[in-house]
């Protein structure tokens, strides 16, 4: 199920923002027995590069990657988001 999960997060972000890197960590197991956990979300660390964040302010840049996953968070299946979100020209 949790592999499940993550793919769906993996194919919206990569549907929405087309990333030339996209690296999604599983955190989930260092929340043990947290609230949001209880309730069958994860959390999730996601990096991501994107041509999409270039000129963005890093506010903004989080509002695409939470609009792009925000059915998963509304049905409890992302608790948690730490997102890095970087433009090509950025990344080093």
């Amino acid at each position: 199920m949790e592999a499940n999960r993550t793919e769906r997060l993996r194919e919206r972000l990569q549907a929405e923002l087309a990333p030339t890197v996209l690296e999604i960590s599983d955190d989930s197991h260092l929340h043990a027995g947290h609230a949001g956990a209880a309730s069958g979300g994860s959390h999730y660390s996601v990096k991501i590069v994107s041509e999409k964040f270039q000129g963005l302010t890093l506010v903004m840049r989080h509002r695409l990657v939470y609009d792009a996953v925000h059915e998963m968070i509304n049905k409890a299946e992302i608790h948690a988001l730490a997102i890095t979100a970087i433009a090509p020209a950025e990344a080093a």
